[in-house]
């Protein structure tokens, strides 16, 4: 029994390291990510919107039927996003992914207070270059940093009803992702 021990105790370590880097590399390695499946929609800095989930079909993985959703792809390569989305009278959530869907940020009409959510899309860099003015405080500006250049902009809004779905739609579909000069 010793004899096998050994080799038995190899075998497992190496497949549990095989396993490993095969689970963790293959997010970055895989073709058809939601990102590129995103990237046929249309081009980046603007809001599209999503079909909506059938059981056959779906844009992205574990779509839910009764939300809204669009999204904009972002390059803040020549500079600062401004995102500005409608709420909507249940329920409206805007969430921040990286390229590679490492979510990052995400608010809520709940936590936006107003009629929409207005925020700034940057990266660290363009908001250190950001002059200070005494006048503009941190409540008059969200500022969302970016750890990437590239990501995805997700919007959800809920339609309570089917029969209001349409009007929920042209709600989110006011939404807009403008680049900064």
């Amino acid at each position: 029994m010793r004899n096998y021990a050994l080799p038995l105790a190899v075998g497992v370590v190496l497949g549990g390291l095989v396993h490993l880097t095969t689970v963790l590399a293959m997010p970055r390695l895989a073709l058809e990510d939601a990102y590129a499946r995103l990237e046929r929609i249309g081009p980046p800095n603007k809001v599209h919107m999503l079909p909506s989930p059938t059981s056959f079909a779906s844009t992205l993985p574990r779509m839910d039927p009764a939300f809204v959703s669009a999204v904009c792809l972002y390059n803040l390569r020549t500079g600062p996003l401004r995102v500005r989305v409608p709420l909507a009278p249940d329920y409206t959530s805007v969430s921040f992914y990286t390229r590679h869907g490492l979510p990052y940020y995400a608010i809520n009409d709940r936590a936006a207070g107003r009629r929409n959510i207005d925020l700034m899309l940057m990266t660290p860099a363009q908001r250190a270059a950001l002059p200070d003015d005494e006048e503009i405080t941190a409540a008059d500006r969200l500022i969302v940093e970016s750890p990437t250049f590239d990501g995805v902009v997700l919007i959800r809004a809920l339609a309570r009803e089917s029969g209001v779905l349409d009007s929920i739609a042209a709600r989110v579909a006011e939404s807009s992702c403008v680049q900064q000069q």
